[in-house]
């Protein structure tokens, strides 16, 4: 289709604000992005959508058009919510790099104007081809009671013998065609996502082609598109949509396609991100909820005021729930290091991944087609994502062990595929409180799980979580201490222990770490060390030496144990 029948579509609402010469261009597809730069999607002739969220500062215009042009699309449509308007400093740099600009009216969502692309250009391709992508808008349309994507997913498989999954960025099956056969194993599902979110973050287009056990698979990014409006418009951070955006993954290889492959494929993208955005939206009630009590706690509102907020929350987090539950905490934070390696934090970011991490496995539904769960609320302050998570009063009430979750396992399923993602740019820490009984509790439950993630995030690796269990113990004081006192204790303590090993080959600090943990037991320490124990006398004896220390003192081993600790 040409730019031109959309811009004599009046149900379309757009409106020419340069490039009418080019009026002529062939629309091949449509994309919705606030990315600052969102070249590594783009192939070519796609309808642009762009909320503006990206544009900061006039400075900002010139590359995002430059980039477009680089990329040849057909044309950019800007919304109006963020500004009102569309700033002039972008109407000028896209008449400078000659790429075509229209206004959308407020009144008309981007959805729409994507299902009429698709729409047309599927309505242009020949024969079968055409039939199935008519087919798949007319189901994902129809809503809920169409089948949503897995017979979209059935489609590919009957239509064009392709067997198809989409997953989550961290592998969870969301859903998958009957013709597929057996639900991908997990392992499987969670090598393709650490793989999809690797190759995203460095920059290659997709399809992304892996083969695991044997098998290949093309993977296809799934973006959710960004709404009309200012309050909805994602992160403009590249690295913030990698690690949210659903995939499509296709048991081929896709490398020798033809091109008519390669755009049906696209567009069937396109629509799961409808069923992505009805999703998401459901999701704004559960926020809600949770934003609500969150200030409410922060706020040092009284308790009866909270446990009212509780009251309304707890029929819509656990329907059919006839006594009130307990709650959990659950805080979490992604940070991200720049080039210039300053830090800077994400809180909607880590909202998104948090409600993935904390999908409950017995959400009702079955494991490949399984929704978020209504048990979890997440709001995010700043620059950190914190979820209420109800838990029934009667699992306490039938079984007295240790209730709820547990920071040790959260993390089990997820921690490949995140870690891909973020990478040596990223870290994720989260905090898990112990649950509490009722709304008095709940802001020193905040406070607990606040205190847990800090001891996460005083860990090494990409990815790590911490729970109330660890805040009885030394390990809450470590990650308070400054860097600079930490780093003068343990060198001097253990500077003298390190260069002695680098020079003799003597394994004095793995010594000291076997005696220490051996509570200073010189039988358990030789045995365990396969020394005699006449030589581990001289090794400790050694280390006295070397740090003037002595190991029969209780303080001085505290201090030897908290210096390995902090090293």
């Amino acid at each position: 289709m040409r730019l031109r029948a959309l811009l004599d579509t009046d149900a379309l609402g757009l409106s020419l604000l340069g490039g009418e010469d080019e009026l002529d261009r062939t629309v091949r597809g449509v994309m919705t992005t606030d990315l600052r730069d969102p070249s590594r999607y783009l192939s070519g002739g796609e309808l642009v959508l762009t909320g503006l969220a990206w544009h900061r500062e006039p400075a900002d215009s010139e590359p995002f058009a430059r980039l477009m042009a680089a990329a040849g699309v057909a044309a950019v449509a800007a919304g109006t919510a963020e500004f009102g308007y569309v700033p002039e400093d972008f109407v000028e740099a896209c008449a400078r790099h000659r790429v075509p600009l229209f206004s959308v009216a407020q009144s008309v969502a981007f959805g729409s104007i994507t299902e009429h692309v698709v729409r047309q250009v599927s309505g242009e391709r020949a024969g079968d081809l055409a039939a199935v992508v008519d087919r798949h808008r007319r189901l994902m349309t129809s809503g809920p009671a169409g089948g949503g994507p897995d017979v979209v997913l059935d489609l590919l498989g009957s239509d064009l013998d392709l067997r198809a999954w989409v997953l989550s960025p961290t592998g969870r099956a969301i859903a998958g065609s009957s013709a597929a056969g057996p639900a991908l194993p997990a392992e499987i599902r969670t090598r393709l996502a650490a793989e999809h979110l690797a190759a995203l973050r460095t920059g290659r287009r997709s399809p992304h082609r892996v083969t695991v056990e044997g098998v290949t698979y093309s993977l296809f990014p799934i973006g959710s598109a960004p709404k009309d409006g200012p309050a909805a418009a994602p992160s403009a951070d590249a690295r913030a949509s990698v690690l949210a955006d659903w995939l499509l993954a296709v048991e081929a290889d896709a490398g020798d396609w033809p091109e008519e492959r390669l755009d049906l494929l696209q567009g069937v993208t396109q629509l799961i991100s409808v069923e992505r955005e009805r999703r998401d939206a459901a999701r704004t009630v559960r926020r809600r909820l949770a934003q609500e009590v969150l200030e409410l706690v922060q706020a040092g509102a009284a308790p009866a005021e909270i446990a009212a907020r509780l009251r309304v929350a707890a029929p819509v987090l656990l329907p059919g729930l006839g006594a009130a539950p307990h709650w959990q905490v659950v805080v979490a934070r992604v940070e991200w290091a720049d080039q210039q390696g300053e830090k800077a934090e994400g809180g909607a970011v880590a909202q998104s991944l948090l409600e993935e991490i904390l999908i409950a496995p017995e959400a009702g539904a079955r494991p490949d087609t399984a929704e978020p769960s209504d048990r979890i609320a997440v709001a995010h302050s700043g620059d950190e994502a914190i979820a209420l998570v109800p838990l029934p009063a009667v699992a306490a009430e039938h079984d007295g062990s240790e209730q709820g979750l547990l920071a040790d396992t959260l993390l089990t399923a997820v921690r490949e595929p995140l870690a891909a993602g973020l990478t040596d740019q990223g870290r994720l820490s989260i905090g898990v409180s112990a649950a509490v009984h009722s709304a008095e509790g709940l802001r020193g439950a905040l406070e607990e799980a606040r205190h847990a993630r800090r001891v996460a995030a005083a860990r090494t690796g990409v990815v790590c979580a911490a729970g109330h269990q660890e805040l009885a113990s030394h390990v809450l004081l470590l990650p308070f201490v400054p860097d600079d006192v930490r780093r003068a204790f343990t060198a001097r303590l253990l500077d003298p222990l390190r260069d002695y090993d680098h020079k003799h080959r003597a394994e004095l600090i793995a010594t000291l770490e076997a005696f220490l943990d051996c509570d200073g037991s010189w039988t358990r320490c030789a045995s365990r060390l396969h020394l005699h124990v006449n030589t581990l006398r001289y090794r400790v004896g050694r280390i006295e030496q070397l740090t003037g220390r002595d190991l029969s003192r209780l303080e001085d081993k505290l201090d030897f144990f908290l210096a390995l600790r902090m090293s």
